[in-house]
């Protein structure tokens, strides 16, 4: 995995916490939320303050996340909003934390600039136990406050100047004066400057959990269904409508398109579908040839060509199927058919423009797993587990390819692959290559 951390593929885009201000205030909030504390003077933490050095540390890497359905979270500043989420058990967390900072990223700018913001993403159920408990969560709460309870003494003082404000005899009570005196020292004038949290509650609708092997909930859509990766027998009866796993291919493709949720990529406006397939085929080849212990060294799309033709008898069926596609797409063949029993078909699609585009792209990219780009980008946690057992010469050549490819240009990638789309992070000002990459064996240029 060094080789991604150094080239800014794993564990980009973290909060450094470094300097020993920051390093006190998160152990406080950290015996706040967990009664650890951690001995590191040095650190990065994610959206939602998680720390991988810490959680080796603690060998817990849930220390913030318990039973994996009650994420906790620690904000050290309001720049934390643009970190990726680490250890995810849920799609939707991250987005729901982002959005909670910026719906109110002015008192939270003002808090933690006094101190650590501790809090959780509070839902109905505190174990998974059972897959259908999955179901009973709805809305999530976020609850939060500094360490040392300013936004519930805000609260606080709003009431008693409200009491104020609306007793006639309020002048003559010299005990509400001198508690509102005390509480304003902490506070400051929550009059001109309000510290309380406004929008703090969240739909969980449509998600992802990797609870029970992997699941993929669609409760939100005309025709709902539940995704099994692993065995779906091992979930129990679920409230959708369908209950289906990865292997009933042809089930599943009539639920994406019964739903309106995907189209062919050489129908798709806005994309390239020809470099697209081709890519895809690359991928395809590298995987093959690394088996086969093949130098893949700086090769080019013409070294690949040759690859493909030494080792034609090993490429599998979804490389011919889309080779195919792709002679079509540049004019030179007939229309393929390509039916959802083929192990090519779910390579050929991508989502419509809707509200869960990122989590049907995730499931494609489950669904379609030779494409190595497309799983970097849609389902980090699973390239990464897949990536550490892959031939040293397949690790080599992907992670160059993505530093030379995606890396440079994030957006112009996401857009050429699935269409516009928002801006995931503001741009940031250029860093040192170790603010970059994050934590472990970071290494300065030139060094």
């Amino acid at each position: 995995m060094m080789r991604l951390i150094q080239k800014g593929l794993m564990y980009g885009n973290l909060f450094h916490v470094g300097s020993p201000a920051l390093v006190e205030r998160y152990n406080r909030a950290l015996k706040h939320l967990t009664g650890k504390t951690t001995k590191l003077t040095d650190f990065h933490i994610d959206i939602a303050g998680y720390a991988p050095e810490v959680g080796d540390e603690l060998d817990d890497h849930l220390y913030l996340n318990p039973q994996g359905c009650n994420r906790q979270f620690i904000l050290l500043s309001t720049e934390q909003k643009t970190a990726p989420l680490l250890e995810a058990k849920f799609s939707t967390s991250r987005g729901i934390l982002r959005q909670f900072i910026d719906h109110n990223e002015a008192q939270l700018f003002a808090l933690t600039a006094r101190d650590a913001v501790a809090g959780e993403l509070v839902n109905s159920i505190y174990t998974v136990d059972k897959a259908a408990h999955l179901f009973d969560i709805r809305k999530m709460r976020i609850e939060a406050d500094t360490t040392g309870g300013h936004v519930a003494e805000a609260t606080k003082l709003g009431a008693m100047i409200d009491e104020f404000r609306s007793r006639e005899d309020a002048w003559w009570d010299d005990v509400l004066i001198a508690d509102m005196i005390t509480l304003a020292k902490k506070t400051g004038d929550v009059t001109r400057v309000p510290i309380g949290l406004e929008k703090t509650e969240y739909e969980q609708a449509n998600f992802w959990t990797s609870h029970f092997g992997g699941l993929y909930v669609f409760r939100d859509v005309p025709e709902p269904a539940t995704i099994c990766v692993g065995k779906k027998e091992e979930v129990g009866k679920l409230p959708t409508k369908l209950t289906l796993g990865f292997h009933e291919r042809n089930k599943i493709a009539a639920f994406l398109e019964e739903n309106n949720l995907v189209e062919p990529i050489v129908k798709a406006k806005g994309v390239n579908a020809i470099d697209i397939l081709r890519q895809k085929l690359d991928f395809i080849i590298v995987d093959v040839a690394a088996t086969m212990e093949a130098d893949l060294t700086g090769l080019r799309r013409a070294d690949l060509r040759k690859l493909a033709r030494r080792y034609a008898q090993l490429l599998p069926k979804e490389f011919h199927q889309l080779n195919d596609l792709l002679r079509w797409a540049e004019g030179g063949g007939g229309w393929p058919r390509i039916t959802s029993k083929d192990p090519a078909y779910f390579y050929t699609l991508r989502s419509t423009d809707h509200g869960d585009r990122d989590l049907v792209n995730q499931m494609l990219a489950e669904l379609a797993p030779l494409d190595v780009r497309q799983l970097f980008i849609c389902h980090k946690q699973l390239f990464y587990a897949r990536y550490a057992g892959w031939p040293e010469e397949k690790k080599e050549f992907v992670a160059d390819f993505l530093e030379r490819e995606y890396q440079v240009d994030k957006a112009g990638a996401r857009e050429a692959l699935f269409g516009h789309e928002e801006p995931m992070a503001e741009p940031s000002p250029t860093r040192d290559i170790v603010d970059v990459v994050g934590p472990w064996g970071a290494v300065r240029r030139g060094k």
